[in-house]
């Protein structure tokens, strides 16, 4: 009987292990004579490419020399460092996980993307929850909600029905603390032209605009400041008297 049924019968110890049946495999010996069947060449043929030392092997790809397919192809478009992907969702789904009491909304407590993630409602809030409006005649109850995108016919349908949207911007810090839950951190403002010409917008119900700041129950302080601070640029005005035209 080998060592190897006795160390299943018998207690294991340091002195009675030993290899699994046909775990080790004698090594191949290249390049010791004919009669071992692998003499002469090795194995590897009579010269060529493959035959030579080293890699023998050229890069994926590589296609003898010629233009490769990968070169042959023009490219094409371009990737956009400042994209956003929002995770969309869409009213009826809303309803849908108010009525199994999975989501629960008030004007002072809105739906915010961690509400959503942790609900189960969404899956990753990517950079940012997009409010969609398909299927709204299914919605039915009033809900409030602080996404950072909402489309036009999403603010119409919640709105008609005694609900509230105030779209909020988010960096990627101020999202991870949203999803944490975290509050001893103060969020960013948005930076960027487009973002301040959206978030000041009351028609895209930016929580930065004039109007959002005086129907907000959530309003901060500093939103007001920023709001001014953002705006300002309209009431700017600058002398073109000592211009010269060209």
């Amino acid at each position: 009987m080998s060592s190897v049924f006795r160390s299943r019968t018998a207690r294991i110890t340091l002195s009675n292990l030993s290899p699994g049946p046909n775990s080790q495999h004698a090594q191949k010996r290249l390049g010791r004579g004919q009669g071992s069947g692998r003499g002469g060449t090795s194995g590897r043929g009579h010269k060529g490419q493959k035959a030579r030392a080293g890699n023998g092997k050229p890069k994926a790809g590589f296609e003898g020399g010629q233009t490769p397919i990968t070169k042959r192809f023009p490219k094409k478009g371009f990737v956009n460092p400042n994209r956003k992907v929002y995770a969309p969702i869409n009213l009826d789904r809303i309803q849908h996980w108010i009525d199994q009491g999975r989501l629960q909304s008030s004007p002072e407590n809105p739906i915010t993307a961690r509400d959503l993630l942790l609900s189960g409602c969404i899956h990753n809030v990517h950079d940012g929850i997009k409010l969609l409006g398909d299927n709204a005649p299914f919605l039915k109850t009033p809900i409030h909600i602080t996404p950072s995108r909402a489309s036009q016919s999403a603010i119409k349908a919640v709105e008609s029905v005694g609900g509230s949207v105030f779209c909020q911007y988010y960096n990627p810090l101020a999202l991870r603390d949203c999803v944490k839950s975290r509050a001893d951190r103060i969020s960013a403002a948005p930076t960027r032209r487009t973002d301040i010409l959206w978030y000041t917008n009351w028609r895209n119900r930016g929580y930065l605009s004039p109007e959002a700041i005086e129907k907000n129950p959530k309003v901060e302080e500093r939103w007001k400041e920023l709001s001014k601070q953002l705006l300002s640029f309209k009431d700017q005005t600058f002398d073109t008297k000592g211009v010269k035209k060209m």
